[in-house]
């Protein structure tokens, strides 16, 4: 039987991409879901396919996690739902752009730290009274291994996961003592809609990232995540880096012709 089964797992970003997926691998464990991110009719779409995986619960609500008013809305809403939560789940984030620092856009860079950056502090902040109180829930923070590694046209992406690394390894001692397991599972090349973001709409583009390679896929990602929540109480997996085979580091990728 999943540990899961009839817990609470509360996904930021849930619309689509790893999101999405781990709504539908959650709700295949037999876990409720609650899902949050701006597009709620695709919200809706989500939710359906969490209940045909398994999900005995799933419901959604709009969420900026941009927005401090939108996250303590969000916040006051779980409680609605549920009095503790077994797995947070800080999705929500993203890429935008690929300029060198001389030609970055202050809205590209303020993207990238409000939603990576802070959206995860605001989240963590507004939930974390829902978790203290239950041992052995997890705080799960999706992070790259741009965090780990810059690149050229990466300032600010960069930054900004470095900076969900770092909160993400300060979470873990401030609640060390409490139960709660806090991890950050950082993705390598990856086929979701992240290109398409970070190249604002430019599919071309966006598809010659993943060119001649075999990228991870959503479900990859989803499948980890269920992985680590499902780990015994006792056990807390603080970081874990996966990428695609053909990925042997950010600048070392087999690429067939």
């Amino acid at each position: 039987m999943s540990r899961l089964k009839n817990q609470w797992v509360l996904i930021t970003g849930a619309s689509s991409g790893f999101g999405a997926a781990a709504a539908r691998a959650f709700g295949a464990a037999g876990a409720n879901v609650l899902l949050g991110a701006r597009r709620v009719d695709r919200l809706e779409e989500v939710a359906v396919e969490a209940r045909q995986a398994g999900a005995p619960a799933a419901h959604v609500h709009a969420l900026d996690v941009a927005s401090t008013a939108s996250v303590e809305k969000f916040a006051a809403w779980t409680r609605t739902h549920t009095a503790r939560l077994d797995v947070l789940i800080n999705n929500a984030g993203g890429a935008k752009g690929f300029d060198t620092v001389a030609q970055g856009k202050d809205e590209d860079w303020e993207f990238m730290m409000q939603t990576n950056v802070l959206g995860v502090l605001r989240m963590t902040r507004a939930l974390l009274p829902l978790l203290t109180g239950n041992p052995g829930s997890s705080i799960l923070n999706i992070g790259s291994i741009a965090g780990r590694t810059a690149y050229e046209g990466g300032s600010a992406y960069c930054a900004a996961k470095a900076g969900e690394l770092q909160i993400t390894r300060a979470l873990r001692l401030e609640l060390s003592g409490t139960g709660v397991r806090v991890a950050t599972i950082d993705p390598g090349f990856a086929e979701t809609e992240f290109s398409l973001v970070r190249f604002k709409g430019d599919e071309a583009r966006a598809k010659k990232v993943y060119e001649g390679m075999f990228p991870l896929t959503a479900e990859d990602v989803a499948e980890t995540l269920v992985w680590v929540a499902s780990r015994p109480a006792h056990v807390c997996i603080d970081e874990l880096v996966i990428k695609p085979t053909d990925q042997a580091a950010i600048h070392k990728v087999f690429r067939r012709t």
